[in-house]
Order: C-alpha cells, then sequence, then structure tokens
C-alpha cells in the first residue's frame, strides 16, 4: 500500500465514479471511461447519475478523469467498476468486462494490482478475467501482477448509505495482496472492511446478497397476488406481521435494476455449469418478472368494472425508472406493464421527470410526456418518485380516474386498489 502511486478507477457510472471521488480525496486517481460524453460532463463537475454533487466532485481533489487508455498507464492499482448486464436470454453477459480486462492488460506492468468491482458468478475473476489479462500483458498472474475482487455494494439514490460508510468486503489473490487491499479499502471506508478468504468467497458474497433480496421480494410478491384473489390489503397484512419483532420489512412491487434483477442469474448459471439446477432462485426469477402483467391486468379490470372502454383508453404512467428518486433506467420492469397495457389497444403517457428523455427514447423507444391531460380513464404510479406527491390526486379522484398504486405510495382512500 505503501507503494501506491496512483489509482485507476475503470468505469465511470454508479458505482465507479462514488468509489473514484472517494478514493480521490486521498489519493492520486484517474477515473477512465470509454464513454466522452460521460468523461466531459464530469470534467466539467456535473454527474448524471446524480450520485455526486458538484461539491463532493470539487472535493476530490486528487481526482482527474479521461477517455484517453495511456492516462491510466502510470497507474499501479486499477480498480474495475464496470456493468455485468444479462443477454436477451438471461445469462451473463460479460462483454463490458471482458474488454475493461483488455484494455487494462495493455497498460498494466510488473506489481500493479487489478481489483475487480463488477458483479460476477464465482470463478469469474480468476477463471476468465485473468487470463485475458495474461495473454494481452504478457505477464504472468500472482509473480507479475495480482488480483483482487471487493464487490460494490452501492444503492443508487440513496443518499443515507455511500461508499464510505457501507462495510467493505475485500479479498486478494494471495494473503500478502489481500492484506494490502483490505488496507487500502480500510483508509477510505469508516464503516470498516471484511477481509474473505479467497477471491471466489468474495465473489460469492456478493452475487447471494441481491439473490436473497429477490427471493424475499418474491414471496411478498406471491402474497400479494394471493390477498389480491381474497380481496385483502396486502400493505394491511404486511404492517400487521410487521409488529412482530424478527418479520422481515418486504414490500411487494416491480424488481428491475441492474442488481437485483440481474445477478441471480449469474449464480443460476455457474450452478447449472458444474450441473446443479436450481429451484427456489428461479422460481422467485419468474414471480418477479411477470409482476408488471399482473399490474397491467389488474388495470384493465378495474378499467371494465368502472365502465370504459379498454381499447383506446387513455391510461397515464407515472415513473419509467427501476426505483424511486433516481434517474437510472436500466432494466426498468415499468416497460412490461406499459407492453402489456398497449396490448389491450390502450393509449400510454409516460412521466417520468428524473429519467432522461433522449436515453428512454433510446433504450425503450418511448417519449415522455410534460404535460399532463386531465381526462385520463386510469393512472399506474409505477414508481414512487417524491414529485408525484404534489400532483392534484383530488382532481381525478372527482373525475373518476382509476388509480391504481404499485407502490402504495399514496393514502389508501386516494386509489382504487394497490399492489
Amino acid at each position: 500500500m505503501d507503494n501506491i502511486t496512483s489509482i485507476a478507477v475503470v468505469g465511470l457510472g454508479y458505482v465507479g465514479l462514488p468509489l473514484a471521488v472517494e478514493f480521490g480525496k486521498k489519493y492520486s486517481v484517474v477515473g477512465y471511461d470509454i464513454n466522452q460524453a460521460r468523461i466531459q460532463e464530469l470534467q466539467n463537475g456535473f454527474d448524471a447519475t446524480k450520485e455526486v454533487t458538484p461539491e463532493e466532485m470539487a472535493a476530490a481533489t486528487g481526482l482527474i478523469c479521461t477517455d484517453n487508455l495511456k492516462g491510466i498507464q502510470d497507474c499501479n492499482v486499477y480498480i474495475i467498476t464496470v456493468p455485468t448486464p444479462i443477454d436477451e436470454y438471461k445469462k451473463p453477459n460479460l462483454t463490458p468486462l471482458y474488454k475493461a480486462s483488455e484494455s487494462v492488460g495493455k497498460v498494466i506492468k510488473p506489481g500493479d494490482w487489478v481489483i475487480y468491482e463488477s458483479t460476477v458468478y464465482p470463478g469469474c475473476t480468476e477463471d476468465d478475467c485473468v487470463p485475458i489479462l495474461e495473454e494481452v500483458s504478457g505477464l504472468t498472474y500472482n509473480q507479475d501482477f495480482f488480483c483482487g475482487y471487493s464487490p460494490e455494494r452501492i444503492n443508487p439514490g440513496d443518499k443515507e448509505h455511500r461508499v464510505n460508510t457501507i462495510k467493505k468486503v475485500t479479498s486478494g489473490s494471495t494473503p500478502e495482496v489481500a492484506e494490502q487491499i483490505d488496507r487500502l479499502y480500510a483508509s477510505i471506508v469508516t464503516a470498516g472492511t471484511h477481509r474473505a478468504s479467497s477471491i471466489r468467497v468474495a465473489e460469492a458474497a456478493k452475487v447471494i446478497e441481491n439473490a436473497q433480496r429477490d427471493i424475499n421480494i418474491a414471496f411478498v410478491n406471491e402474497l400479494a397476488l394471493i390477498f389480491d384473489r381474497l380481496d385483502i390489503d396486502t400493505k394491511e397484512v404486511l404492517e400487521a406481521a410487521g409488529t412482530k419483532w424478527n418479520f422481515l420489512p418486504f414490500r411487494p412491487g416491480l424488481v428491475g435494476g441492474h442488481c437485483i434483477g440481474v445477478d441471480p442469474f449469474y449464480l443460476t448459471h455457474k450452478a447449472e455449469s458444474v450441473g446443479y439446477h436450481p429451484q427456489v432462485i428461479l422460481a422467485g426469477r419468474r414471480i418477479n418478472d411477470n409482476m408488471g402483467i399482473f399490474v397491467a391486468n389488474k388495470l384493465v379490470k378495474l378499467l371494465s368494472k368502472k365502465g370504459s372502454a379498454i381499447r383506446d383508453a387513455r391510461v397515464l404512467l407515472l415513473g419509467i425508472t427501476f426505483k424511486e428518486n433516481c434517474p437510472d433506467i436500466r432494466n426498468s420492469r415499468v416497460i412490461d406493464i406499459i407492453r402489456e397495457l398497449e396490448s389491450f389497444g390502450i393509449n400510454v403517457d409516460v412521466c417520468d421527470p428524473l429519467a432522461n428523455a433522449e436515453e428512454v427514447q433510446h433504450e425503450y423507444g418511448l417519449s415522455l410526456v410534460e404535460n399532463l391531460k386531465d381526462n385520463y380513464d386510469g393512472i399506474v404510479i409505477a414508481v414512487g418518485h417524491d414529485t408525484f406527491q404534489s400532483m392534484n390526486w383530488s382532481q381525478y379522484r372527482e373525475r373518476g380516474t382509476v388509480i391504481y398504486d404499485v407502490k402504495s405510495f399514496l393514502d389508501k382512500k386516494l386509489v382504487d386498489n394497490r399492489l
């Protein structure tokens, strides 16, 4: 750790930028990203993800950002924080990780460390990434260069749990490197660190964190499906059960984003590769992936009960990001509601003041609306952004608009039904 000259953070998204900023308060740091527009905005002190404020950027006096690979060639610690999505068949798409490994392989030198933070399946770092580093660099693993794995725990939009206040799991490819990597992270993480016994253990710990949440949410989603048939309010049931000290406070809803809705597939992929076919994990995924269709069909039934014509009905859908008070639209399952409503011939307006309109158009082919109409047949509150609280909900109620609340965002008296 005493020999660190400069740290390179490869990938400056929701994970990489906050990490680079925190390290930049104490070390010389080069943030590298292939997105030129992203680098330009960061050089101007602006973060479109809203994870880092201009003041926090300014406080990271040791940080510079670049899209030029030569800019990181003099670093001796490389931290890779690129996305690890899934493809259309729900299999791991490791292309960003492989390309980042190739890039780092071109610049690493004897004695350097390469630390991965991207979510992967157990064994990915050493079985898949290290061979790329060796081939491109011509160096030998654990002889010329060393690796570590320290899984990210960023929660987009969360201003309370930050990089330095979330306990950090660390690991290294040798006992000596593991200790030094742990000391490096401990120097910025006030919440402390947990040194795992191996890289594979750290990888496994990360992937089950979100798989566990996915399964718990799937359980309450299934409860919501059951209680809907029994005409029982799910939120009221959960609040009553929550009075027991050890009842877990999960809530039903759409499960998207780049973590909970994705990571379980990395674990099941690895499990299947060694001959085990997961049951519980995939069952939970199936339940969660179908919740958008349930919501859309529920709204159609509510419209029908009120006597509204279904075909050519106009519905307002509030929120397209994957979670509240966050601009991230990646893997948003709100799109499932939209597509199902459209299959009934319903006209859907989508409003989300936090989402980037160009990104929504590119990703989903949707045009966001800013000026809301006053004659909607139905409204679906898909994402509970704080800004939606100020809408004139009484006005819509007086006009007979059907309101379905996915997030239990409003008072029960203001909605026709909720998940």
